[in-house]
Order: C-alpha cells, then sequence, then structure tokens
C-alpha cells in the first residue's frame, strides 16, 4: 500500500494541462484499483435522467452524469467525482451537484466522494461535513480508514438467507460473542411466567421467554444486560434470573417504581402476615354509608387536581373514580403507608398500583364475563375513555387476588431476588439519551423497547398510576421523552433526534463484538431507515432483522400485506471495529428478481414456506433495501404470483418449487442441495425406498445446473447433516436430529 503515489510528482498538479481527465486517469483510476474494485464495478459516466427538472419548451429533460458509480452485489455502494486541482472539494456547488447523484433514485447510496488530485473528500448524505479528509500525499497514512469505508468488503444488502454446516460444539471452549448467529422466530409463552403474568399492567410488555432467549443467546453468567426503554422490566428481571447484572433505565417513574417493589427483597411469611395486618386495618375503616363516604374524603388523602391528557373524557384526576371508589383507595392507601417495613410497603403498593386498573370508571367488563375479567380503556385503547356501563368490584376480593400474583411473582424469583443477589440490579429513573453513569464500553448485551411516535404517550397515560403513587414528573421529563405528539405536541423531529441520540449512548456504552437487539414495532419505514442510518453512523453494523410474532396477530388473508406489520421485528446489530454498511436498491432495479429470489430463499430455508413466512422476508428485504414502497404498489397480493409458479400443499399451507423444477434465482448453493436432497428423500420415504449416494447425485443433480454446479464432495457434506446411512442407502434424520435445525 505504502507504494500507491509514492513515485508520483503531486507538483504536476500545478500545471494548467493536468485537468480533471488526469486526476481521473492517473490518480483516482490506481486508487480504485488498489480498494479492490474490479473493470466491471466501476461504472463511468452513467447518464441519469434528472427526476424532477426539465428545461425549455419542449422539456427536454436534465441529465446528470457522475463520474463513477461503485458498485458491490449489483447496488451502488458510493460516488465519486473527479475535480480539477482548482477546485473546491469540501464544500460549495461541486459537493452539492455530487450529493445530488448520490440520492438519485437510480443510485441511493450513502456515500459520495470527491477528489481533486490534491486531496480526497469523502461525505455521507446525511453530514454536512467530510467524514474523511486528506491529502492523496499522505495516502498510506489514511488507508486503513479509507479502505474500512469504501473497499467492496465494507457492504452488505442487508441479512441473506444461507445454509451452512454450524461447527461442532467443543466443550468448555470460550463462548465467541461476535459469531453469534440470528435466531429464529421464538413461539410466545404468555402466562407461563408467575413474575411477569398478573402482576401489574403496562401499555406494552415484551413477552418474557423471547426477552429471555436473546440474552442467553448473546451473553453469558455474569455479563451486564441493559436496556435502556426499561418499560415493565422484563429484560432486567430475565437478565437476574439467568445470572447476569442488569440495569434498567426508564424516564417514567412508573416503571422503576414496578421493577423496584417486585425485585425488592421480603420474607415471604412476613409479607403475608403484613398483608392480612392491612387487610383487616381496611375492613374495619371502609366506608360503607354517604355519610362515612363524605368523612373519608376529609380524612384520607387522594390525587386531586391532575389535569388529565388532552382527549380524557374527564379534565382532573379524581373525575375518573365514582366518590365511592376514592375513599376506597384512599383509605386501604393509607392503611398500607402505615406499614413499618420498606420492603413490604413496597410490595403492598405494588398490589394496590394493580388495583388502580380495575378500580376507576374506565373499567368495563369484558363481553360474556364476570366483571373482574375485564379491561381499562387507559390499555385498551390509550385513552383515558370512560366506560358506557362501568364494571364495579368488590376492592378486597381483588386486593386479595393482587396479593397472590404478587406472592407468586416473589416466590418464583426469590432465588435470584434477595439480599444476596439484589446488588446485580441497578434501577435508574433517567432518559436513553444521556447513559453518563455507565462507563464507556462497559455494558455486554442490549436488549430494549423503544417507544414508536404516537403510539403510546407514556408519561401522559401514567398519571393516574403516578399521582395515586405519589410519584412526581415534571417538565424536564416531558421534554426528554421519545414519543411524538402527545400533551407537550413534540414534533417528529424532536421524536427522531431524542431516539438518535439514545443509539448513540448505546453505542458508546456497548463493548466491542457484543450485540444490540432493537425491537421495532413502528408502521412508518422511514422509522426503519432513522435506526438503521444512525446505528451505522454510530459505527454499529447491522446484522439482520428477524420476525417476531406476538401471539396476537397474523397475515393470513391480510389485504394489504406490506402495509401493516404482523408483530414486530427484532433489529440485530453488532459494534464491531470495521463495521460493514448496509446498500440500498436503486429504484432502477428489477424489483420482480429480488421478489423471486427471496421467496425461493425463504422456500429452500424451511423447505417449504407459508405465505406468511414469505411475507416476513420480504418486509424485511424491503424495509433495508429501501423499496417497501414498490412492494406495496406491485405486490399487494402474492397469492397469485405463488399459486402459479410454486406448488401449493393446501393441508400444509406451503408453498414448494415446483417437482422436478430447477430453482429459477441464484439461492446460495447449499441451500439449494439441502432442498433438494430433502425433497428426493421424502419421496423415497413416501414410495418406501432407499436410494444409494450415486443414485441420489443423478438424481439431482440435473436441478443442479442454473448457478454453481456443487462438487459431489459438497452433496456428501450436507446429506451427511441431514441423513444417515441405512442399508441399501440414505434415510432423513427425524426433525431435531439434523445439526442445521432451523
Amino acid at each position: 500500500m505504502n507504494q500507491l503515489f509514492q513515485n508520483f510528482d503531486f507538483n504536476q498538479l500545478h500545471s494548467p494541462n493536468f485537468k480533471e481527465d488526469s486526476v481521473r486517469e492517473v490518480l483516482i483510476v490506481p486508487l480504485l484499483t488498489q480498494l479492490g474494485y474490479a473493470q466491471t464495478q466501476i461504472v463511468r459516466s452513467k447518464t441519469l435522467l434528472h427526476p424532477f427538472l426539465k428545461i425549455g419548451s419542449k422539456k427536454r429533460p436534465i441529465t446528470l452524469i457522475p463520474d463513477y458509480l461503485l458498485k458491490v452485489e449489483n447496488s451502488h455502494a458510493w460516488v465519486l467525482d473527479a475535480k480539477a486541482p482548482t477546485q473546491n472539494i469540501q464544500s460549495g456547488d461541486h459537493v452539492a451537484q455530487v450529493f445530488s447523484y448520490s440520492i438519485h433514485p437510480e443510485v441511493r447510496s450513502t456515500f459520495f466522494a470527491l477528489c481533486n488530485g490534491w486531496a480526497f473528500a469523502l461525505f455521507r448524505q446525511d453530514a454536512p461535513e467530510p467524514i474523511l479528509y486528506f491529502e492523496l500525499a499522505n495516502t498510506a497514512q489514511h488507508w486503513e480508514e479509507l479502505s474500512a469505508y469504501l473497499s467492496p468488503s465494507s457492504f452488505q444488502t442487508g441479512k441473506i438467507l444461507t445454509y451452512s454446516t454450524p461447527k461442532k460444539v467443543i466443550h468448555n471452549a470460550p463462548f465467541n460473542y461476535l459469531e453469534r448467529p440470528l435466531l429464529e422466530e421464538i413461539v410466545v409463552k404468555k402466562q407461563s411466567a408467575k413474575r411477569h403474568f398478573g402482576v401489574h399492567g403496562y401499555f406494552t410488555k415484551q413477552a418474557w421467554n423471547v426477552v429471555n432467549e436473546y440474552i442467553q443467546h448473546f451473553s453469558q453468567a455474569g455479563d451486564v444486560v441493559l436496556d435502556p426503554f426499561g418499560g415493565s422490566g422484563v429484560t432486567a428481571v430475565e437478565a437476574m434470573m439467568l445470572g447476569r447484572k442488569a440495569i434498567h433505565v426508564d424516564l417514567n417513574p412508573m416503571s422503576t417504581f414496578l421493577i423496584d417493589a417486585l425485585t425488592s427483597p421480603v420474607d415471604l411469611v412476613d409479607l403475608q402476615s403484613s398483608f392480612e395486618r392491612i387487610k383487616t386495618a381496611y375492613l374495619e375503616r371502609e366506608p360503607k354509608t354517604d355519610e362515612a363516604i363524605d368523612k373519608a374524603l376529609t380524612q384520607y388523602v387522594y390525587p386531586k387536581g391532575f389535569v388529565l391528557p388532552k382527549g380524557s373524557d374527564v379534565e382532573l384526576i379524581q373525575d375518573l373514580f365514582s366518590r365511592e371508589q376514592l375513599t376506597q383507595l384512599a383509605t386501604l392507601k393509607h392503611c398500607i403507608l402505615q406499614e413499618p417495613n420498606e420492603s413490604n410497603r413496597k410490595s403492598l403498593l405494588l398490589m394496590f398500583s394493580g388495583l388502580l386498573n380495575k378500580i376507576n370508571l374506565t373499567y368495563h367488563a369484558s363481553e360474556g364475563r364476570t366483571d373482574g375479567r375485564g379491561n381499562s380503556s387507559i390499555f385498551a385503547y390509550y385513552r383515558y375513555r370512560l366506560a358506557k356501563h362501568p364494571a364495579f368490584i368488590d376492592l378486597i376480593t381483588y386486593f386479595d387476588s393482587r396479593f397472590k400474583k404478587v406472592l407468586n411473582a416473589k416466590r418464583e424469583i426469590a432465588s435470584k431476588i434477595n439480599d444476596n443477589t439484589i446488588d446485580q440490579l441497578r434501577i435508574i429513573r433517567g432518559t436513553a439519551t444521556d447513559l453518563s453513569f455507565l462507563k464507556k464500553e462497559s455494558v455486554d448485551y442490549i436488549y430494549t423497547d423503544p417507544p414508536y411516535g404516537k403510539k403510546i404517550p407514556y408519561l401522559d397515560l401514567s398519571v393516574m398510576w403516578n399521582a395515586w403513587l405519589d410519584l412526581p414528573v415534571t417538565e424536564q421529563d416531558y421534554a426528554l421523552e421519545a414519543i411524538e405528539g402527545g400533551e407537550h405536541a413534540k414534533s417528529k423531529e424532536n421524536y427522531n433526534a431524542l431516539i438518535a441520540k439514545s443509539i448513540e449512548e448505546m453505542y458508546r456504552v456497548l463493548k466491542f463484538d457484543r450485540w444490540m437487539s432493537f425491537v421495532f414495532a413502528h408502521k412508518d419505514p422511514e422509522f426503519w431507515h432513522l435506526i438503521i442510518d444512525t446505528a451505522e453512523r454510530c459505527g454499529f453494523e447491522y446484522a439482520g432483522a428477524v420476525a417476531q410474532k406476538n401471539g396476537q396477530t397474523s397475515f393470513k388473508k391480510r389485504q394489504n400485506p406490506f402495509t401493516v406489520l404482523s408483530g414486530q421485528l427484532i433489529i440485530n446489530f453488532r459494534k464491531v471495529r470495521k463495521p460493514k454498511y448496509i446498500m440500498k436498491a436503486s429504484l432502477g432495479i428489477d424489483t420482480g428478481e429480488i421478489v423471486m429470489q427471496t421467496i425461493e430463499g425463504v422456500i429452500a430455508k424451511y423447505h417449504g414456506a407459508t405465505l406468511e413466512q414469505i411475507n416476513d422476508e420480504l418486509i424485511i428485504k424491503g424495509l433495508e433495501m429501501g423499496f417497501l414502497d414498490l412492494l406495496k404498489k406491485e405486490y399487494s397480493d402474492l397469492t397469485p404470483l405463488l399459486l402459479d409458479m410454486f406448488d401449493y400443499d393446501k393441508e400444509t399451507e406451503l408453498f414448494s418449487i415446483k417437482q422436478n423444477k430447477q430453482f429459477k434465482t441464484h439461492v446460495d448453493l447449499k441451500l439449494r442441495v439441502r432442498y433438494y436432497l430433502m425433497s428426493y428423500l421424502r419421496r423415497m420415504e413416501i414410495e418406501k425406498k432407499t436410494a444409494e449416494f450415486d443414485e441420489i447425485v443423478l438424481a439431482i443433480m440435473p436441478l443442479l445446473k442454473n448457478g454453481t454446479t456443487p462438487e459431489t464432495q459438497t452433496i456428501l457434506s450436507v446429506l451427511e447433516d441431514i441423513a444417515y446411512r441405512v442399508v441399501g442407502g440414505w434415510r432423513l434424520k427425524e426433525k431435531g436430529q439434523a445439526s442445521f435445525d432451523l
């Protein structure tokens, strides 16, 4: 590398004869070659039609002609323009010109660069100043950084469907953080963990077993796990259950109260005694007559004067309750506050707080169920909406129920949450935009579910709980809350800036070669690109997204499959020293080719795929490469295409490659081999036959001719993973035995 430009006399640039074309041929060509670009990857002087402007009475299109478009995997990775040695390449019209090339619909590259012979300037679309600038005479000193940004190996086109044989497990081998594969979708187990189910309602709650598996997969015992948008505390609790050190951060005091109260160590027998005392004290004081209610309203403290969010059916918090409900809650809270043991008092207040969901005028019984089996409009509609027919339930009956649920939760986590282990958990009331209490590179794994736009204004909706629990919320808290809209009418720009700052902080505190899993449940693809672009700008490498259903919705018979997410996506990033950058697809591409390649890849991966699985992968691919809008227009209903191009099994609802037909696109070689081997061996099973290796090769080899033809040894290595030898040939392993089961 030190040889590049070493023998070039830069004094030549002073000559009036050394112009822009000389910069291209003498300096840029060897630079691109040294970076590793082949001639087929360098597109010179491509004519682009201006997408907006035309001139003259006949409206002739204006053309744009960048000097170089650099391609990787058939996508444009970056744009480079040569300028004369006298031209400014750090700011001004020339930079604006090349920027216009990079954002062109037929290009859409994140990076663009200019070179005037003297120097090289590299820009990102979202940065006004060069992210890298150096004199060409000093190229050797900046080569490592330049190569990390711009070499062909620095770019990717998102998650690729591939099959590879996992390495054999070596017991006691070091845990390799960097080489963790992505998880597949996990079946949700909602009600099987008492530590989460039924303890306390919250606006959103991640499935505990999904979070648990992610923590297990990307970290190991003793590691530090962070959730900077902690919410209901699932990440923190599951991290502790798995022997990790947990850090729970949330701006909402309701959130930090819940996790603190749940994890505060208690003596379960003593807590039972305390509960019985409180219950007895309440029943002695319970106001039942109008006169007793009037007296209690002056005797006991309850929240009043707190203004509810706009759009609520009533203005003030006290109007959410009947007079009887106010006195019942105020009396119970008074009794709880007399409890001298702090941990017991926190646990009892957690039970009290859980009651608030049922003891208010927004609470209604679900159709066909008892009064206690209902919901409040706060959680159902994210609004303080009074019920047409409020359900009035007996407070002490459901206080009993709250006690049993909290006691069961405490019992389930007792081995991890006690006086000896509680120092494994840090609960911070604060903002994800400022994690300054954490040192740089001190966290091993981040799993977080951030707020999404206008969907849920958490602080606004938590007014009722925070007021009853005497938890203050300041104007500064509202200013820092990452939402759009709400009572403080925060703009989309405010929201985006706060999320971006949060990602920057997450990058700072995460160790190198560690992972961040970021839950994505937004309806706007623009927000996807905000997350990806911000993460890449910070230094994260996108590793892929996984569709994760929440057990509530389905793609089946959906009219607009690419408009609404089913469940959520979990976006995974790595913090590495030389990250690869994801490339967007140019809008001049043949989206049909990408759609077909994705469909065939999913079918090969799962050996037959449902419409839901195909839609999931296409949404991810469309988001990654920025053509989801085209999918909406051209493929609003995939069913006719799938039924025409593939076989469909009505019983299993699986689409598969038509029998004895080749893949039409360039699906990964081993993935194709595996698909045809499984198809052939399953057919043999149905016919109650076996086949020797040579017969298998002869049967499937003709189907593998449309791409790279595999060596016999490759077929054998895949066969050995999915099948075992029997007398007379080979037989498929049972599900769960194959080393690559997905």
